[in-house]
């Protein structure tokens, strides 16, 4: 079933209006769609290299507006809609986030997972969901989404526009892993900012 999916996505980006299917995917996939953007953007930019920015620019604007319509469905409709897309993926009680969130510590520990969340193939939409959900602040929750999914779309984008269609086969098999380590590294530049500037 996700198979499918993944290659009617891959199939959209030479579609004659790839880029408002794009945008609709970046958005839809930020509240509850399983495949991510990134594999239509790789094709897109191979085939037209001169709007790697564009593309990526799409792929962001979408994923936010996306992502603060997952945090509407956390804050207004979690047990009608969010509980559901919960279990779709496999998580059944999310309560204890309300409760474990929502202390200080609570509050750094989060920014920490949304930020790896919405850089890795780590489930984004759960915790879009989730930040409503647990009423995180609004402000840094934009900040965190525009620079995390910005910072991906563009590196993605930009690799595809460099190394061609060597870049889709090598993202397909060690990107989550680079993706990783990446963030590891902003999470350290995040907490040492975080120590000297805001304890």
């Amino acid at each position: 079933m996700i198979k499918k999916i993944y290659d009617k996505c891959v199939s959209w980006a030479g579609h004659r209006y790839a880029k408002p299917i794009l945008a609709f995917e970046s958005f839809i996939e930020s509240s509850f769609f399983p495949i991510p953007p990134d594999v239509m953007i790789v094709p897109m930019v191979i085939a037209k290299k001169n709007e790697f920015i564009r593309i990526a620019s799409i792929a962001t604007i979408f994923s936010v507006l996306g992502a603060l319509f997952g945090y509407f469905i956390g804050y207004v409709f979690f047990n009608e809609i969010g509980f559901k897309i919960f279990e779709i993926y496999g998580y059944e009680d999310p309560n204890f986030l309300k409760e474990k969130f929502s202390s200080k510590g609570g509050f750094v520990s989060w920014l920490g997972i949304l930020i790896t969340a919405g850089f890795t193939p780590l489930p984004f939409k759960l915790l879009t969901i989730s930040s409503g959900f647990i009423n995180f602040n609004l402000f840094f929750f934009i900040i965190i989404c525009v620079l995390t999914r910005g910072s991906r779309f563009f590196i993605v984008a930009y690799l595809s526009y460099k190394f061609g269609v060597k870049f889709g086969p090598f993202l397909e098999k060690h990107g989550a892993r680079w993706s990783i380590i990446i963030t590891f590294f902003i999470l350290i530049i995040i907490g040492i900012i975080y120590y000297f500037f805001f304890r």
